[in-house]
């Protein structure tokens, strides 16, 4: 029977086990986390739900419809990609997995700064991607912490929504060609705090800022490690895929965070399908 194997267990990675599952094929994901999305406290712009899901809501919705249908989902890391005599070899840390096809759905890591409760605050007014989150803080005071254009980019689609936007760059120097409206500090950030929800950042020195929500933007969105060591085309971490998610790699496809775009659930489920469409016909015929 041909087979699929899919790195990474995110709305992208899900949707394409459940088409090619449906389709016939011998289908594994192999996921670590839940990633970006196991974070997200409310979902209220996903088609189909009337009420807002949590991110770990949705998450197990998809899981089980994906096992229902005779995917086989293992929780281990996956530490190598690499050419096999028929297909491909996935190295993890429960054993080797063989296939005929590969389809990277790892998401966009978000970069965690150690900094005390932020990891503790995560959905509860810690966020790492604006455009998700920013209709909940209309009106409200929030900050970004993170330097460069990745955070300048989240403060731009804060700034029309919040009341107040500041961005924390931690130490580093002020960036070039801050928005009009945005407030920084450069200050050493020692905390994110609060009781239920976030309510301040604590400096080393001087006073908290009072805040609702903190949007972390540390680093680049896109990881592309499996596809670079393969030979895929590769820009910093985004890797380089077709509108079907196909890559050079004959065999490899890519789908959702980690081809870039938009950041957003409705897409990667869209990846993820187009994806494992163009992963069924490849197996078919090799």
């Amino acid at each position: 029977m041909p087979s699929v194997l899919i790195i990474g267990g995110g709305p992208a990675g899900l949707s394409a086990a459940i088409y090619t599952a449906r389709a016939g094929i011998q289908t594994t994901v192999i996921y670590k986390d839940g990633g970006a999305l196991e974070k997200t406290d409310k979902i209220e712009n996903y088609f189909g739900f009337a009420d807002v899901i949590s991110g770990p809501g949705l998450l197990a919705l998809g899981r089980a419809q994906a096992m229902r249908l005779g995917a086989q989902l293992t929780q281990a890391e996956v530490t190598g990609v690499e050419y096999a005599e028929k297909g491909f070899a996935v190295k993890t840390t429960v054993g080797v997995f063989s296939a005929d096809a590969v389809i990277l759905a790892t998401g966009a890591p978000r970069a965690t700064p150690p900094i005390a409760g932020v990891r503790e605050l995560e959905g509860r007014g810690v966020s790492y991607c604006a455009i998700c989150d920013a209709f909940f803080y209309r009106g409200k005071a929030v900050s970004v912490l993170g330097e460069g254009e990745y955070a300048l980019e989240e403060a731009r689609t804060l700034l029309p929504v919040a009341a107040s936007v500041t961005l924390l760059t931690n130490g580093a120097p002020v960036p070039d060609d801050l928005p009009d409206g945005l407030h920084v500090d450069t200050h050493q950030v020692s905390a994110v705090e609060g009781a239920d929800k976030v309510e301040r950042v604590a400096f080393a020195d001087g006073d908290p800022l009072p805040v609702d929500g903190v949007f972390i933007a540390y680093g680049t969105a896109g990881s592309g490690d499996f596809a670079r060591k393969l030979g895929a085309q590769v820009d910093g971490n985004k890797i380089q895929a077709s509108t079907d998610g196909t890559t050079a790699v004959p065999g490899l496809f890519a789908a959702g965070d980690c081809t870039g775009g938009l950041l957003q659930v409705a897409k990667a489920v869209s990846d993820g399908a187009q994806a494992a469409l163009a992963a069924i016909q490849f197996v078919r015929k090799n």
